[in-house]
């Protein structure tokens, strides 16, 4: 697996001269052709292709590049003194609209800096369809919360010159002791928050929840678990950066305070599901292999859909004998992830002395599972799992993938999704304070997602929770 590489310059080398002659510098009557290449996200190295522009004019400069077919005039600009050795003239830098040239150069689109100022009448209008009972709570909230985190942060500032392992022991302590009093409070302020937003449309759940980030972020994003959630450093909330936190369920941040709302949210009952799924997978691989008496020179093969790191191969992948069970192939849309996992996988060599049998393929399920290439390519598997994607994909859709499941899944095979139900008591603490949205779905909802052979085996259990559905599918044998 190769992950794709960062495009950085603005013209390819290997139609250099082509695009050469489409990017011109312009003042006045003047049109100079130039080279490009991105020296940053909102500058460019150039060099000239002929006389250069007199830089003593006061006349405005502009920068005209065609790429593609399409036109784009960028300016007004100016030019800095050279700091590249490689032959450039100099850089050029924008002076009134700011352009985002990664953006221009990946995806032929024109973007300015300063765009979300567009927006802005908008994004202030919608506060005037916020619920007075919600502004009501909300301000509540942040007086109370700023109160805590006032009265913590005075607390971590006494003993902050201390030892290292002095200053431990004494958070450790106030931790202990005044903490589950802050959380009584906090769980209560939950309750509440439950209870006003409860009834929300979609719709209305996005607009309060804008309101709600941008009158409490400070008090929110200090929180490692929240900040990685909201600010989506690879797109998405739930990455594996976020998953990690989930499986250490222990205390993170630079201060008390930071450290009890991570923990909280880390501990809540969502979390307590997805610690769940790491044991459930290696329970049900051992129960599919001792029902199916496979033949132990036969390898289980075991595929994972929306795998991420695959935390879960440390539990399942722990003897040498475990290497000789399985053929694992780990299908993730996020190259980081995959990464991560060979890590993991590179960590059970070397503890093992033997490597497992792991294959990394990195791509979407709304475009690989709707091609028939993967069942030619892959042949069919004796265990599949997705326990974190189907909560993302709308219905139409979910039964798709499902289906291209089934189809890949051997007779007598066995098949475990997760999805999240309408019952999950973090369902509007993932929304507001991790603007982390979820397809959760009823039981009748979910079972409806499976539309194949009457006589498979069909089952439903939950997490310790209950915040989580697991569908449960053995594939009816051949005869």
């Amino acid at each position: 697996m190769k992950a794709a590489k960062k495009n950085t310059q603005l013209i390819d080398t290997g139609t250099e001269v082509s695009l050469q002659e489409k990017a011109f510098l312009v003042r006045g009557d003047r049109k100079i052709q130039i080279h490009t290449e991105c020296a940053s996200r909102f500058s460019l190295f150039f060099r000239y292709l002929e006389d250069p522009i007199s830089l003593d004019s006061d006349e405005p400069l502009s920068l005209i590049i065609s790429r593609n077919g399409h036109s784009f005039e960028l300016g007004p600009c100016r030019i800095l003194s050279n700091t590249d050795r490689n032959g450039n003239t100099g850089r050029l830098v924008f002076t009134n609209d700011v352009f985002d040239l990664e953006c221009l150069v990946n995806k032929n689109q024109i973007k300015k800096l300063q765009s979300p100022f567009s927006e802005l009448p908008s994004l202030l209008e919608r506060k005037n369809k916020v619920r007075q009972s919600f502004k009501e709570y909300t301000a509540n909230l942040k007086f109370d919360l700023q109160v805590y985190k006032n009265v913590f942060d005075s607390l971590d500032s006494e003993y902050r010159e201390e030892p290292e392992e002095v200053r431990n022991a004494v958070q450790e302590a106030i931790i202990k002791t005044k903490g589950p009093g802050f959380i009584k409070f906090f769980d209560a302020k939950l309750n509440e928050l439950c209870d006003l937003v409860d009834d929300f449309t979609l719709e209305e759940h996005r607009r309060h929840h804008y309101y709600f980030i941008n009158q409490l972020g400070d008090l929110i994003l200090c929180c490692p678990f929240y900040n990685r959630a909201t600010l989506k450093p690879r797109g998405y909330p739930g990455d594996s950066g976020v998953m990690r936190m989930i499986y250490l369920n222990n205390y993170q941040g630079k201060s008390t305070y930071a450290k009890l709302i991570h923990k909280h949210g880390v501990g809540h009952a969502a979390g307590q599901s997805v610690r769940y799924r790491l044991s459930l997978v290696g329970r049900m691989l051992n129960d599919f292999q001792r029902r199916s008496r496979m033949s132990a020179r036969t390898k289980v093969k075991v595929l994972s859909v929306g795998s991420g790191a695959a935390f879960e191969l440390q539990d399942i992948i722990t003897s040498p004998q475990d290497c000789d069970k399985y053929h694992f192939t780990l299908f993730d849309q996020d190259p980081i992830s995959l990464s991560e996992a060979a890590e993991i996988v590179e960590n059970i060599k070397n503890k093992l002395n033997l490597a497992p049998n792991v294959d990394f393929v990195q791509g979407s399920v709304r475009t690989m599972f709707f091609s028939r290439k993967s069942s030619q390519e892959w042949g069919q598997f004796d265990f599949i799992y997705a326990l974190g994607i189907f909560d993302y994909l709308a219905s139409r859709v979910a039964t798709a993938v499902l289906e291209r499941l089934y189809q890949l899944l051997t007779p007598g095979g066995e098949m475990v999704i997760g999805n999240y139900h309408t019952s999950n008591p973090s369902r509007h603490y993932m929304v507001y304070y991790g603007d982390w949205y979820l397809i959760h779905r009823t039981e009748k909802e979910f079972i409806g997602l499976f539309q194949n052979n009457a006589n498979d085996q069909v089952a439903l259990q939950y997490d310790e929770s209950g915040s989580q559905m697991f569908l449960h599918i053995q594939k009816q044998k051949d005869d």
